[in-house]
C-alpha cells in the first residue's frame, strides 16, 4: 500500500478563522470544517515564530529559527541546513512542493528556482506566478481593488493555480509513496479573491471582546509603540467592519473552497493519505490594539491552527495537549519509517495521532528575534523567547517588560501577572524550562540577561553561563565533528567545558 503525506498550509489564518474551532461562528470554511471532522483539531498548537519565512523554516528543517539561521524573513537557510524534502529524496520518497516558499533569502515572491529534494515538474513558487504575467497584471495581482474587478477571475489567483498543480501531482502519483506540499499565500493580502467571496463578510465585525479594550499598561514599550494612535481609540473603533476586513475573511474562505476542490481530489485518489493542513501565523486584527504580527505570544498571531487527519488509521477528536509546528518534520520522516535524526528538535507526533490520548509535549515554544532585514520600521530589533504549558504562557522580551498570562482565567491575556508573586512558584518553573530549551538547540542568542530578570533574584550573571561545549549533532550529512580539546571526533556534543589556569 502507497505512503502518501499532504501538507496544506495558509498563510496568516488565525485559528478563529476556521470555523471547526466553534470560537467564530460565522466563519465560513466548509472543507477545512470537514477535514477536522473526519480527524484530530488541535486546540493548543503553535507556531515556531509568529513570521513567514521562520515559521516555514521551522516546518521544513524540524530546527528552530535560531538553529537554521532564518529568524528573519528575507536571509536564506544555513548551508549546511537540509530540509525534509532533502531528507525524503536521499532516502528513496519522492518530495513535491507547490506555492509559497519563502526560505530561500530573496524577497516576498521568492528566486523562482526550486530547492534540492523537490521535484521541479511541479514547484511554483510566487515568482514563478508573477514571471508569466505582463506589467500590468502584476501590479494588478497587488492590488486589494483587484477583487472586484470582473476581468479578473478563479483562473487568475495564486490559489488556484497552486491548487492545479496540487491536483495534478496527486491524479500521476496516486499509486506512490509521496510527501507532497501545498502552500497557499492566501489570505496574507493583499487578500484577492473573486465572487461571492469578495462580499461574503461586508457586513462582518468582531463582537466586543476584552482584547479590544487592553489599555497595554504594564506591557511592553513596544506593544504601545506598535498601537500607535490605536492605544487611544475607541474600542469600538478597532473591531468595527472595514472592506479589509471583508476581503482578508473573505479570502480566508476563498482559500478553504480552493483547498477543497485540491481535497476532493485527496479522498478519490489518495485516500489513505495522511493530511496536515495549518498555517504559518495569524493576524492580531486589532486585538490588544495591534495589527499584523510581531514580537508577541498572544494568542491571535502564535496559537495556530492544526488539523490532522490519518486515512489509514483515522482518529477523531480534539488534542488538548500542547503541540508545535517543530514536530510536523520528524513525524513526515517518522512516517515514511525513516530514523528522525539527532539535530531535529522535535519530536513525532505520529503517536498521538493514532492515539490523542499519548501526550507528546509537556511545554512547546515560541521565538521572536527580528522582524524584517528589508524594512527599517517594525519596531527594530525586538528579541523574545516564550513557553506554554498549555495553560500559563511566559514571554521573555530580553529588552523589554516579560510577560506572564494565565489562560484559564484571563483567555483574552489581557492581565500581565509577571510580577504576582503569588503566581511565583510556576512563573519561575516555566522561565527554568525555557533556559534550558535555549541551552539545549543551542541557541545562538543566549546568555546571563535571559536568566537575571527584574522578578527572578534567586538567579545570577555567570560568565561561564552553564559551563557547557555544544557541538552540532548532524550524523547523516557531515563527519563528526571534532573535539576541540583532543582534535579527535567528539564522543559527546555536549559536555563540560575545559578551563584553562593561565597562572600555571
Amino acid at each position: 500500500m502507497a505512503r502518501q503525506f499532504i501538507l496544506i498550509m495558509t498563510d496568516t489564518t488565525r485559528k478563529d478563522m476556521v470555523g471547526a474551532y466553534g470560537i467564530e461562528p460565522r466563519m465560513k470554511t466548509p472543507n477545512l470544517d470537514k477535514l477536522a471532522e473526519q480527524g484530530l483539531r488541535y486546540d493548543n498548537a503553535y507556531t515556531c515564530q509568529p513570521v513567514c519565512g521562520p515559521a516555514r523554516s521551522a516546518i521544513f528543517t524540524g530546527t528552530f529559527p535560531h538553529s537554521n539561521g532564518m529568524v528573519t524573513n528575507c536571509v536564506p537557510l544555513g548551508d549546511n541546513v537540509k530540509t525534509i524534502g532533502q531528507r525524503l529524496r536521499d532516502n528513496g520518497i519522492q518530495a513535491a512542493y507547490v506555492g509559497k516558499w519563502h526560505l530561500d533569502g530573496g524577497d516576498y515572491f521568492g528566486l523562482g528556482r526550486c530547492p534540492d529534494g523537490w521535484d521541479p515538474d511541479y514547484w511554483f513558487d510566487m515568482h514563478n506566478y508573477l514571471e508569466h504575467m505582463s506589467d500590468e497584471d502584476r501590479i494588478r495581482s497587488r492590488q486589494p481593488d483587484t477583487s472586484y474587478d470582473p476581468s479578473w477571475g478563479e483562473e487568475m489567483t495564486y490559489a488556484h493555480q497552486c491548487s492545479e498543480r496540487a491536483i495534478r501531482y496527486v491524479n500521476e502519483h496516486q499509486g506512490e509513496d509521496f510527501f507532497l506540499t501545498l502552500s497557499l499565500d492566501e489570505p496574507h493580502g493583499p487578500c484577492i479573491c473573486p465572487p461571492p467571496y469578495n462580499h461574503m463578510y461586508d457586513d462582518f465585525a468582531f463582537s466586543d471582546d476584552p482584547v479590544f479594550h487592553d489599555s497595554l499598561e504594564n506591557k511592553p514599550f513596544m506593544q504601545r509603540l506598535w498601537a500607535g494612535d490605536a492605544l487611544n481609540q475607541d474600542p469600538a473603533q478597532l473591531h468595527k467592519a472595514s472592506k479589509m476586513l471583508s476581503l482578508f475573511l473573505g479570502c480566508n474562505s476563498y482559500a478553504d473552497y480552493e483547498i477543497g476542490r485540491f481535497l476532493d481530489a485527496v479522498y478519490e485518489k489518495c485516500p489513505d493519505a495522511m493530511v496536515i493542513y495549518t498555517s504559518d501565523h495569524g493576524d492580531m486584527l486589532g486585538a490588544h490594539r495591534l495589527q499584523t504580527k510581531n514580537a508577541v505570544f498572544y494568542k491571535e498571531i502564535a496559537n495556530i491552527p492544526l488539523i490532522i487527519r490519518d486515512g489509514r488509521n483515522s482518529r477523531k477528536g480534539v488534542v488538548a495537549a500542547p503541540a508545535s509546528h517543530i514536530d510536523i518534520a520528524p513525524t513526515v520522516l517518522d512516517f515514511f519509517s525513516i530514523p528522525v535524526p539527532k539535530l531535529f528538535e522535535g519530536k513525532s507526533m505520529l503517536a498521538q495521532i493514532r492515539n490523542s490520548d499519548v501526550k507528546i509535549n509537556d511545554y512547546v515554544f515560541t521565538e521572536f528575534t527580528r522582524y524584517e532585514i528589508d524594512h527599517d520600521g517594525f519596531g527594530g530589533l525586538q528579541m523574545m523567547r516564550a513557553v506554554t504549558d498549555g495553560r500559563y504562557k511566559l514571554s521573555v522580551n530580553l529588552l523589554d517588560t516579560d510577560e506572564l498570562y494565565d489562560t484559564m482565567t484571563d483567555p483574552c491575556e489581557v492581565v500581565n501577572l509577571i510580577n504576582d508573586e503569588s503566581y511565583a512558584p510556576v512563573r519561575n518553573h516555566l522561565h527554568d524550562v525555557l533556559l534550558e530549551h535555549m541551552n539545549e538547540t543551542r541557541d545562538l542568542y543566549r546568555g546571563y540577561q535571559w536568566a537575571c530578570r527584574p522578578w527572578r533574584d534567586d538567579l545570577k550573571p555567570a560568565w561561564i553561563n552553564s559551563g557547557c561545549t555544544r557541538q552540532r549533532e548532524n550524523e547523516e550529512y557531515e563527519p563528526r565533528q571534532w573535539d576541540y580539546d583532543t582534535g579527535l571526533p567528539m564522543k559527546e556534543a555536549v559536555r563540560g567545558k575545559k578551563l584553562y589556569d593561565d597562572k600555571k
